[in-house]
């Protein structure tokens, strides 16, 4: 951090679990305020934060008053404002939901990344990070990226955007996110990769097998309770590791074709391969949606903790299905300490040029 030994003080918005803010206390950052909607996430993070002040409120209700009043002096001087508005807007299950509307179409869509500007707007951080779904950077969502990139820009912000696969950065997990980032004070690029899949010039991906080796010891403790593919289960224990349901089509040459070639989502009856990294951890808990594991069964919420980077002691409050809907909604935490170092490295040679 270039000689900076204070921490940068951060606010932290849709915080979730706190997947984005566990990468960024690596990096150098401390949440000074927290917020998202839901009382649960409250709870998850009071855990493995300690007595960082937690809002739980929407976005769209919050004032400036209210977030006035918890950061304090604070309020004048922050270093960054970080969160990922929620995705389903922008995503690409919104393709196969015609009925839905469709990116700041959709008033969630607007109400999430509206309040996200206007916490720009109210304090103007040293530096932003904003983070979504690949599909926020699609053509068809590309007013609400011109959206967020022009009225940062009003602010003064120099804003650079681009997606990242949080493979290229040591997660064990295919998972492409846009983010987006801007600064008061110069341009700040996104991290190039510290990873690649070929591991020619650089190490290669970590895989699934990597990571889950040693939570897979006792086959038997580790199938209760896990049941998948539901009435395709026998079927499922049929798909090569690394496949889905595509290995039952006519086209892939199956001798007796069960499915339509692609007649399901992608994910359905998706199985990991220990050679490979898991493809993108979902928010549901699924019987027949992947990725599950190659012994034929729904990943434990000690698995997909460690596929998305968290620590193995990371507390989450709630039932099975809401522990896992927090961290299939999470940030990695590495991938955010890799663009939260970008942000530090930015910010620290500004501090020793002011200085």
């Amino acid at each position: 951090m270039n000689g900076i030994t204070r921490p940068y003080k951060a606010v932290s918005l849709f915080t979730g679990c706190g997947g984005l803010d566990l990468g960024l206390e690596q990096a150098g950052f401390q949440t000074r305020l927290a917020t998202d909607a839901e009382r649960l996430c409250a709870s998850t993070y009071a855990a493995n934060f300690g007595k960082t002040p937690f809002i739980v409120e929407r976005i769209g209700a919050l004032t400036r008053q209210d977030l006035r009043e918890q950061l304090g002096p604070d309020a004048d001087d922050l270093d960054l404002v970080a969160g990922g508005p929620p995705c389903p807007p922008f995503s690409k299950s919104r393709f196969y939901r015609q009925d839905m509307p469709r990116a700041l179409d959709d008033p969630n869509g607007w109400e999430t990344i509206n309040g996200y500007l206007k916490v720009l707007e109210w304090f103007r951080p040293r530096t932003f990070i904003l983070e979504n779904v690949k599909g926020l950077a699609y053509k068809v969502h590309r007013d609400a990226l011109e959206t967020i990139v022009t009225r940062a820009e009003k602010l003064g912000y120099n804003v650079t955007w681009g997606v990242l696969n949080a493979a290229d950065f040591g997660v064990p997990q295919i998972r492409e996110r846009c983010f987006v980032v801007g600064s008061l004070e110069g341009r700040i690029d996104l991290p190039t990769p510290t990873h690649a899949q070929d591991g020619v010039d650089l190490p290669a991906w970590r895989t699934a097998g990597d990571v889950l080796a040693d939570l897979d010891t006792d086959e038997a403790a580790c199938d209760r309770g896990h049941f998948a593919g539901g009435r395709h289960n026998d079927l499922l224990k049929q798909v090569p590791p690394g496949d889905n349901y595509l290995f039952f089509t006519e086209k892939r040459g199956h001798p007796n074709p069960v499915f339509k070639w692609r007649g399901r989502y992608w994910s359905f009856l998706l199985k990991l391969s220990p050679d490979l990294p898991s493809w993108t951890i979902q928010a549901r808990r699924s019987n027949n949606m992947g990725p599950f594991h190659w012994r034929n069964r729904i990943l434990r919420i000690e698995e997909i903790k460690r596929l998305q980077t968290f620590p193995d002691a990371f507390t989450l409050a709630g039932t099975l299905e809401q522990q896992w809907r927090q961290i299939g909604n999470a940030v990695p935490p590495r991938l955010a300490e890799a663009v939260g170092r970008q942000l530090a490295d930015h910010l620290g040679g500004r501090l020793e040029a002011a200085a």
